[in-house]
């Protein structure tokens, strides 16, 4: 048993290692978040951790992320509209205000990007990413003749 107390004691150390982590901002993430969910997302934005529920990463995430972006809501509304088709996703709606909106779909997720303009400067958008449905679609009722 003493024999390999040694290598008990450095897998114990390697995994306190392993589970380190180092002191970050809460609420706002200020890593690159292309890291996290690829290069879909407009440039100097932070995700409000404490807002947002994402699960996996890169393209296949999913959840609700919420960013403070520092363009205007006109340039994240641009970036959404110019550069998702490029990454494969067919654009279903778009309404642009106040309160702007966009749905994107891939053949197994859909996508809605809902963008303002935030209270000092900048944007927020909440990018809301599913896996789309496979139940079957309810077919409407017929009429009688």
């Amino acid at each position: 048993m003493t024999k390999f107390l040694p290598y008990v004691a450095i897998s114990v150390c390697l995994a306190l290692t392993a589970c380190s982590t180092t002191k970050q901002d809460s609420s706002t993430s200020t890593g690159s978040t292309e890291a996290m969910v690829g290069s879909l997302l407009p440039q100097a934005s932070k995700i409000v951790n404490a807002q947002s529920l994402i699960m996996g990463s890169g393209d296949n995430w999913m959840g609700r992320m919420v960013l403070e972006v520092k363009q205007d809501s006109a340039g994240v509304y641009n970036f959404f509209l110019d550069n998702y088709p490029n990454q494969g996703w067919t654009l279903v709606s778009a309404v642009r205000g106040k309160t702007s909106l966009l749905v994107f779909t891939k053949p197994d997720r859909s996508a809605t990007v809902e963008i303002s303009d935030a209270t000092l400067s900048g944007s927020s958008a909440v990018l809301t990413v599913s896996p789309k449905s496979t139940l079957p679609t309810a077919q409407p009722a017929q009429r009688a003749r």
